[in-house]
């Protein structure tokens, strides 16, 4: 009987455009001149991890980064044979899966490597493992001062078998100096261990690391927001188009008159008589509340209107008295095309990676291009 009722359309709902995220890939392998890792964690960065990932290891990608093994599962479990990276280190009770799996951990200690071999050792299998090493960032790898004996002592584990070498770029976007030595870091770091030619696969380049920096002697490359449209350089942004448009719907429409509040607290208060939308999105969809009187806008059928008083959970109003006839229904876009998302995310006093992954399964996913 519940199949005869009517179903309602999506109140919020992102639009996620796969061929565009085949263009983006393909602007990272040209920027990187080499074999790439996508990194698909956080669902995707927000864009829907099994869906996102198919598409990405359809185009022949040396390796899908996740951050833990539950991603990992779901990726497998959606029919991606592509192999597994594991960005980040693993505890105890994750690497019997690890290893019966076959996913590719890194390596931050002999105890992880010493654990792995017994696991992989009593599983009868040789496991591909690779190197973190820290450069800088400081929150996981073996550190520059910690080298003397490592290949030694990891070459005792026969059941493991050391293939790449990576390390992470905390500030390429933000402090080239400090990146460019940690760059230098990384080289040295490879020769004390025998050389570029002892890894098959060496990785360091996020998204900002390979549209900005040096990529001698890395033959993999990690692109990750740069894939959803966004180059956290934005000087390099040209080829690379947004992926995600945040919608939602005006639900009502009210003239409000002059010296009326609107929303919590009272912080907005008409100066004139003003027509006021309603919109079906807040932050308990992953509309930040931190956009509140920080001059946001949204795109109401070709007019920007200011959003007005404080996001609440599940709507936002908006000032659309200078925006022609809107009514309940229209379309709105939150972030797309005409409301670039790191825009929304300098309003709100945080980054892009942030808004998207904070858009909430409340909002409907809508794939097109695949």
């Amino acid at each position: 009987m519940d199949a005869d009722l009517p179903v309602s359309p999506p109140r919020a709902w992102a639009d996620i455009d796969l061929a565009t995220l085949r263009s983006n890939l393909n602007v990272a392998r040209e920027a990187g001149g080499a074999d790439v890792m996508v990194v698909v964690k956080a669902g995707a960065y927000g864009h829907g991890l099994e869906p996102v990932a198919k598409v990405l290891a359809a185009e022949r990608v040396a390796f899908v980064g996740v951050a833990n093994v539950g991603e990992a599962r779901r990726i497998r479990d959606a029919g991606v044979d592509t192999r597994i990276y594991l960005l980040g280190a693993t505890w105890a009770e994750e690497r019997a899966e690890v290893v019966a799996r076959d996913w590719t951990p890194c390596l931050s200690s002999l105890e992880e490597a010493a654990h792995f071999d017994r696991l992989a050792t009593a599983a009868g299998r040789r496991l591909r493992v690779h190197l973190a090493v820290d450069t800088g960032m400081g929150r996981g790898g073996f550190p520059e001062d910690g080298l003397d004996g490592l290949m030694e002592a990891l070459e005792s584990f026969r059941h493991l078998e050391i293939e790449g070498i990576g390390s992470h770029l905390p500030s390429a976007d933000e402090d080239e100096e400090f990146t460019h030595a940690q760059i230098d870091r990384y080289h040295r770091i490879l020769e004390r261990l025998g050389g570029a030619s002892n890894f098959r696969w060496r990785h360091l380049l996020n998204s900002a690391g390979l549209l900005g920096y040096d990529r001698r002697l890395c033959n993999l490359t990690r692109p990750g927001l740069m894939l959803y449209g966004v180059s956290p350089l934005p000087r390099h942004q040209t080829g690379l188009r947004p992926v995600m448009t945040l919608n939602s719907r005006v639900t009502l429409v009210r003239l409000l008159p002059a010296g009326h509040g609107v929303s919590y607290g009272r912080q907005f208060v008409t100066t004139r008589p003003t027509r006021v939308a309603t919109i079906g999105i807040g932050y308990g969809d992953g509309y930040p509340r931190h956009l509140s009187g920080n001059g946001a806008r949204v795109h109401i059928g070709g007019h920007d209107c200011p959003v007005i008083g404080r996001v609440t959970m599940d709507q936002i109003m908006v000032d659309v008295t200078d925006a022609g006839r809107v009514v309940e229904g229209d379309k709105v876009e939150l972030f797309g095309a005409n409301i670039p998302v790191h825009e929304v995310a300098q309003k709100a006093g945080t980054i892009a990676w942030e808004i998207f992954t904070g858009i909430t399964p409340r909002v409907a996913r809508c794939y097109s291009g695949g």
